[in-house]
């Protein structure tokens, strides 16, 4: 018989009521957490955003420092000048995009007519009655419901306040990270972990936020690579738009695996539209060898020693980011965990060593 204690009650049962209750007490504060991620939605995004971009503009921050300039004026400058470079990026594809998009469209209207010139004569022998349904319930699917316009502008309304408010956050929180990220880290330390772990937090603390300097720097790297061999492709097949479609590839790349395989897609879509068959096809060509050097080569390279993830880590957690907070989880997944991955390594080990400062928020 097993062991059954002075309480009567066999040892396996205990031990699977105690696991039990605590597995319940967590599943409990995971609710609660979840809940208030779920109302707080934007501003943890805002907030999180925020950190990504204060680890990419750190470093430049401390080289401003370290030349004489005050942390608070070398924040600010560093913070206007890169509004101003998104600015001017903007600015580019907007202007590019609206003188592209008369010819685009022409060649899209032909496109769409060859296609449907194939759907009758081609393999399928689709009549014209049958494309005409199919069109007339696209048609339906996407007609406006006209009585629900003035709720719909009220919800338009609301979101692109709450996006312009999340945006304000994101930038005032980023322009702090910037000018007292380390005095906050240490205050959030000083006041929520015992004295006896203290040291080993905030040297944990400090090599997660490395971390995330490194992935930071290593997939901007990585995503301008990518853009700008599929935009050269493209500019030299003649494909329209090839800057707006290297920009859409750049920001897809911080996705990692993932956003630059559908971002080229995109590029293969419009070349197929634009440009035919067999341009989209060498397109195609271009994409697959980009990924390959991305996976074989760059990744690798650059984010081995920056991220340390299995790759089925990295595929797991953007699906998850994606689930759990849309784009921008997907965006903000692998970096998250590979600075967890850091500091839970950090803290297994039992270092006290002071890690390298390097892109260090102070």
């Amino acid at each position: 018989m097993g062991d059954t204690g002075a309480s009567g009650i066999p040892r396996g049962l205990r031990v699977a009521a105690a696991v039990g209750w605590r597995l319940l007490v967590l599943v409990a504060v995971a609710w609660v957490l979840w809940q208030v991620f779920d109302v707080l939605y934007g501003e943890v995004m805002s907030v999180a955003v925020a950190g990504l971009l204060a680890a990419l503009m750190a470093p430049a921050v401390n080289w401003l420092v370290r030349k004489g300039m005050h942390r608070t004026l070398a924040a600010l400058l560093v913070l206007v000048g890169g509004l101003c470079a998104l600015g001017a990026v903007l600015a580019v594809v907007i202007n590019t995009l609206v003188a592209g998009v008369a010819g685009l469209s022409e060649q899209l209207v032909a496109s769409f007519e060859q296609i449907r010139s194939w759907l009758i004569r081609g393999p399928l022998s689709l009549s014209q009655q049958q494309l005409n349904e199919v069109f007339q319930q696209l048609t339906q699917a996407l007609r406006i419901d006209q009585s629900g316009l003035p709720t719909t502008a009220l919800a338009t309304t609301g979101t692109l306040l709450r996006f312009l408010a999340g945006m304000l956050l994101g930038l005032f929180t980023l322009f702090f990270f910037l000018r007292d990220g380390g005095r906050i880290w240490s205050f959030v330390v000083q006041v929520t972990v015992p004295r006896t772990v203290r040291q080993r937090v905030h040297v944990a603390g400090q090599r997660g936020f490395a971390t995330l300097v490194a992935y930071v720097r290593a997939t901007a790297a990585v995503a301008f690579i990518d853009a700008a061999l599929i935009g050269i492709g493209a500019l030299v097949l003649g494909v329209p738009l090839p800057f707006v479609l290297a920009v859409v590839i750049f920001l897809g790349a911080f996705v990692p695996y993932v956003g630059a395989v559908v971002t080229g897609g995109l590029a293969v879509l419009v070349a197929l539209a634009a440009n035919g068959f067999v341009t989209a096809l060498i397109l195609l060509a271009v994409v697959v060898c980009v990924m390959q050097l991305e996976g074989h080569v760059l990744q690798p390279f650059l984010l081995g020693h920056a991220v340390r993830l299995h790759p089925l880590a990295v595929v797991l957690s953007v699906t998850s980011g994606f689930t759990i907070a849309g784009v921008g989880g997907a965006v903000l997944a692998v970096p998250l965990v590979a600075t967890a991955n850091t500091v839970v390594r950090s803290l297994v080990t039992d270092s006290r060593a002071s890690p390298s400062t390097n892109g260090q928020v102070r």
